[in-house]
């Protein structure tokens, strides 16, 4: 089965506390449907219109599971910190092998 990846590209922060609130229960929920974060911050190259924005990657034993962990109410309820605090770019993609 092919994996499912989250990939998000935090577009601009205006409230960096805010962010700090969400960190916490954002990994948990994460961490609770089987996410695992493979990487995460700032790029240390960005080309062809790239941001140097920090991207996170999180991965999932399938793509199913990456939208349910996504959609699931404790992810959906750590979110709530960021509304006017943040503005993401959040992909969910399947891997290829």
């Amino acid at each position: 089965m092919k994996k499912g990846y989250w990939v998000i590209a935090w577009k601009s922060i205006t409230d960096p506390a805010a962010v700090e609130r969400y960190i916490a229960p954002g990994t948990e929920a994460i961490l609770a449907h089987g996410g695992r974060i493979l990487a995460g911050g700032v790029p240390a190259r960005a080309y062809e219109q790239g941001a140097s924005s920090r991207l996170v990657v999180v991965e999932f034993d399938s793509l199913q599971s990456a939208i349910t962990a996504y959609e699931s109410a404790d992810y959906q309820a750590s979110l709530v910190t960021l509304v006017g605090a943040a503005e993401r770019d959040v992909r969910i993609i399947e891997g290829l092998g």
